[in-house]
């Protein structure tokens, strides 16, 4: 790392013009992180980029290319991925080509079969990060090979990030050098989620499930996690390797042995209404076209700027789910059901019934599904309608919004929010040995993480239970704009706080169409925003894979764009001008 920094500053820092004379330099991009998000926007950027470009790529982590979700240590190897390999968006080849090409070898020490590659598979993360290294890999070779400079910069940090004429100014600390700064044309954030890399901020207390390393020092004993997700699922999977075995036998019922002198393993998953997720379902991709809540449906509502556009955008959605699937309509009573009752309505079911025999027999109804190759009609319209409902959600008032955020969009978070068959089997199996139970904490528990006791105390109406050791899995809040990782950002407006401009309980920062912060500073149009946890409240169903590549879409296609203009005579003076910090 140190002789790159040298590198970019021997190379850059004494580019010398004379006056008055402008010379034409390539246009200078900075990626902040280097995860999928930034590899999908770099595909993007090289599918439609023609002329020169000097792209740089900064990292915090000694490898650049696998992202948070699917770093090793990070996750455990039992740990899967939310995604069906066949939705995952090609980069420089399809995952299943990737796996089909790799050695038998390389295919066992990640977990998988080499006999069983299937595309509705769902895949170790571990496995995925190795797909997304050798993309990332392959792009810069790509890159590199079309005359594009490119330059990987691992193990630093970029510190702050200050607007000025020439362009903007990152801070960079290297962590076996000296801190530099450096001006760019374009500043891509993506800097994924943000999770403490010691889960444990107080006794008995984790923060979030990962680093996964981290949970294999909690001792067999009563331990709560918060939360019913796959993300709560992979906690406690990864709890229930470390102390027992997993025995998975082809053809038959998985079952889980647990490690002699770790009986007292006791792992409670609770959420509010104590529903485990639902099994993956079959439907066809590429996704069918919605007939009635249609995108172009939805943004003549927008375009429209009334005050009822969430009651208006339901009817729409109600419609569809009715057209789509009569009997179900009938079933839940839709045609009565307003925003405030259709999550109730949804959930009713369920929530009468034992959660792990709910669980069991939807299990068998979707394997029988995937068999036949049969799609719910129901579950497939709500699936193809949570991103057309969601173009609603930045332009909803602060009412509004928590209407939906309370009502609708758990409906939607359920049908998109389905977990692989094994990690289902995976659950059942712990359940049956007496090592797994659900908790439904209501509406209004409470959840103290402060007291003299390690762990957390969860008192559900009246009723106090102490967990020794307690896990907060339910996933990536949106974070308020003062945990912005770039001060300098905020204090010149050219990022700001979406509580100043929008509405007082509205976290993060505002994002226009191509992901630029919503600014009146000039700098505004240099710098693009992909950083998930600022823009999640107005963009609820960013988060996975699909949106990273949909993102880096756009935002590949600005940049392709912004190099177009720079070759066709809008020139660069000094913009590569360095100093040490």
């Amino acid at each position: 790392m140190k002789s790159l920094i040298a590198a970019l500053l021997a190379n850059h820092g004494t580019q010398k013009q004379m006056p008055g004379i402008y010379a034409t330099m390539p246009l200078s991009i900075a990626f902040v992180g280097a995860g999928p998000t930034t590899i999908y926007t770099f595909c993007a950027f090289l599918r439609e980029v023609s002329g020169a470009a000097s792209v740089t790529i900064y990292e915090e982590q000694a490898r650049a290319g696998l992202g948070t979700p699917y770093r090793p240590g990070w996750n455990d190897p039992a740990m899967l991925s939310n995604i069906a390999s066949i939705e995952i968006p090609p980069i420089c080849e399809t995952l299943i080509a990737w796996l089909e090409r790799q050695p038998r070898a390389r295919l066992v020490r990640l977990g998988i079969d080499p006999d069983l590659i299937d595309e509705h598979a769902f895949y170790p993360r571990l496995a995925l990060g190795e797909y997304f290294l050798d993309q990332f890999n392959g792009l810069i070779d790509q890159a590199r090979a079309r005359g594009i400079t490119v330059e990987v910069a691992t193990s630093c940090r970029v510190t702050d990030i200050r607007a000025e004429e020439a362009g903007l100014r990152l801070a960079v600390e290297p962590r076996d050098s000296k801190a530099c700064k450096r001006v760019y044309d374009r500043v891509v954030l993506a800097t994924g989620h943000q999770w403490p890399e010691e889960p444990e901020v107080r006794p008995g207390y984790f923060l979030s499930p990962w680093p996964a390393t981290a949970l294999q020092r909690i001792p067999p004993i009563e331990i709560g996690i918060r939360g019913s997700s796959l993300t709560a699922i992979d906690a406690a999977v990864a709890l229930a390797v470390a102390h027992g075995t997993m025995i998975e036998t082809e053809g038959e019922a998985i079952h889980y042995r647990i490690h002699p002198g770790a009986e007292a393993l006791g792992i409670t998953m609770m959420s509010r209404k104590g529903l485990l997720p639902e099994a993956d379902f079959y439907y066809p991709i590429p996704f069918e076209p919605l007939s009635i809540c249609t995108p172009e449906a939805v943004e003549r509502l927008i375009a429209k700027d009334c005050a009822h556009l969430l009651d208006q955008c339901y009817d729409l959605f109600r419609a569809e789910l009715t057209a789509a699937d009569p009997g179900y309509a009938a079933h839940v009573g839709l045609a009565e059901l307003s925003v405030e009752d259709i999550a109730e309505r949804y959930f009713a079911d369920r929530v009468a019934a034992d959660p792990f025999q709910w669980t069991e027999t939807n299990l068998a109804e979707a394997r029988a599904n995937f068999e036949r190759e049969y799609t719910v009609p129901w579950r497939y319209a709500i699936l193809r309608m949570h991103e057309v409902v969601g173009l609603i959600v930045p332009h909803l008032e602060e009412e509004a919004l928590h209407r939906f955020n309370r009502y609708l969009k758990p409906v939607f978070v359920d049908e998109y929010a389905t977990v692989p068959h094994l990690s289902i089997e995976r659950l059942l199996a712990l359940h049956r040995a007496g090592h797994l139970k659900v908790l439904a904490l209501g509406d209004d528990p409470r959840i103290d993480t402060h007291g003299r006791e390690p762990g957390a105390v969860v008192t559900i109406q009246g009723e106090r239970r102490h967990f020794p050791a307690f896990i907060d899995a339910t996933g990536q809040r949106p974070l308020a704009a003062d945990a912005f990782p770039f001060p300098s950002l905020l204090e010149q407006d050219v990022v700001r706080d979406a509580a100043e401009d929008d509405a007082a309980s509205i976290k993060g920062i505002v994002v226009d169409d191509q992901f630029h912060p919503v600014s009146d500073h000039p700098a505004r149009d240099r710098l693009f925003c992909l950083s998930i946890p600022f823009i999640l409240e107005r963009h609820p169903f960013i988060q996975g894979i699909t949106s990273s590549h949909e993102m880096g879409c756009i935002v590949g296609g600005e940049l392709a764009r912004a190099v177009r203009q720079t070759g066709a005579g809008q020139y660069a003076t000094d913009r590569y001008r360095e100093s040490a910090a």
